[in-house]
């Protein structure tokens, strides 16, 4: 059996230093678990325990879910954050662990917008009707995006300021210094999925008429100063990337050609790695499928450097359908989100059966396959 390029180390280059350097190219991507019970954003064991678990199952790169940049920020008042120096320390622990068992850590920094201030997507939260936004007895907050949009079906966001943008721009950098205080090795800017970030950049949600609305330029800025913040303070010798998402699926609004020019410019600023998923802005309108957004992922990958690392997302379920994706040259690595979560070993399993060297813990060694 051929060499699997899934399992063949790569280093992804930093602007300054050696990079980083994965074990295979299996990228666990952030899934929010909404199980922060105190509502500070702290992390706890769940996070140790789910994140630490994929690490010791394979996965070269294990990135941590949303993780709010301000408390207004979140998802839902069950999100991790990375606003203060207790959640710095929290964290500390779940990297350590990560790299304990051979793989990197990443975090997705993240800012909802709009779609913030929400119940968690819990079972047992939609069985007590708690969906949509949180009810101010419930903690509720008011939430801010580029315009005012009724596309999202919550209550309605307030237009940040150009004040407010520039604070914005200023707490994702401080983040960005915690992230690095908490020992992750990579950030993930979240900006995709109609949260904060995609709300600037469609012309479907953004409707200003100042430097930041209008013009493809100017739609572009906020994340663009956002890279600039971050890689002032952000070590040279870690890595910088960003999810995007490559198509609103909706006739004028954000699409693949809007996506491959933005990461040519991320590129140019220093960004390294992109994962490419898709829509979060208005109803679904896109294909569907295993692989359904793989090429999405090629289209930027052939656009951009090659020491560039491009990952594609979306059902991607198989061994040996992520294979053919790398081996087809249409991205450099695989996101594996939701089967994951039934299979920690994921990884572990596929390098078994693509031929090459699991990672097995030497404690689950009377249990391999």
């Amino acid at each position: 059996m051929p060499e699997s390029k899934l399992f063949t180390p790569v280093t992804i280059p930093a602007r300054r230093g050696a990079g980083l350097t994965l074990r295979n190219r299996v990228v666990l991507p952030p899934m929010c678990q909404y199980s922060i019970e105190q509502q500070d954003g702290v992390p706890t064991d769940w996070q140790l325990v789910h994140l630490g678990s994929r690490a010791a199952g394979g996965f070269g790169l294990v990135i941590a879910e949303a993780t709010a940049v301000v408390p207004e920020g979140r998802i839902s008042n069950l999100d991790v954050g990375l606003w203060n120096e207790q959640q710095v320390q929290a964290w500390k622990p779940v990297t350590q662990f990560i790299h304990a068992q051979g793989a990197a850590a990443g975090v997705q920094l993240a800012h909802a917008g709009a779609k913030g201030s929400t119940y968690g997507w819990l079972r047992e939260l939609e069985a007590q009707g708690k969906v949509g936004s949180l009810s101010q007895t419930d903690g509720g907050w008011d939430t801010v995006s580029s315009s005012p949009s009724d596309l999202f079906d919550l209550n309605p966001a307030q237009q940040m300021s150009v004040e407010e943008i520039g604070q914005s721009v200023r707490d994702w950098a401080a983040a960005a210094v915690r992230a690095d205080e908490a020992g992750f090795d990579m950030i993930q800017i979240h900006g995709a999925h109609g949260y904060l970030i995609h709300q600037f950049l469609s012309p479907l949600s953004n409707a200003r008429s100042d430097q930041y609305g209008g013009s493809w330029e100017n739609r572009t800025r906020y994340v663009r100063e956002i890279v600039a913040a971050i890689l002032e303070v952000w070590p040279e010798d870690k890595v910088l990337g960003i999810r995007l998402s490559g198509e609103d699926w909706v006739q004028e609004g954000w699409g693949i050609d809007d996506t491959v020019r933005l990461a040519a410019e991320l590129y140019r600023l220093g960004v390294r790695t992109f994962d490419i998923s898709s829509a979060g802005i208005g109803p679904y309108h896109g294909p569907t499928g295993p692989g359904y957004q793989v090429p999405l992922a090629a289209a930027v990958k052939a656009a951009l450097p090659q020491d560039a690392f491009v990952t594609a997302v979306g059902v991607i379920t198989e061994p040996v359908q992520a294979e053919h994706v790398l081996v087809t040259h249409q991205a450099d690595g695989v996101s594996v989100g939701r089967v994951a979560l039934g299979d920690p070993q994921w990884a572990n399993r596929a390098a078994q059966q693509l031929g090459a060297k699991p990672a097995i813990p030497s404690q689950y060694w009377r249990g391999r396959w």
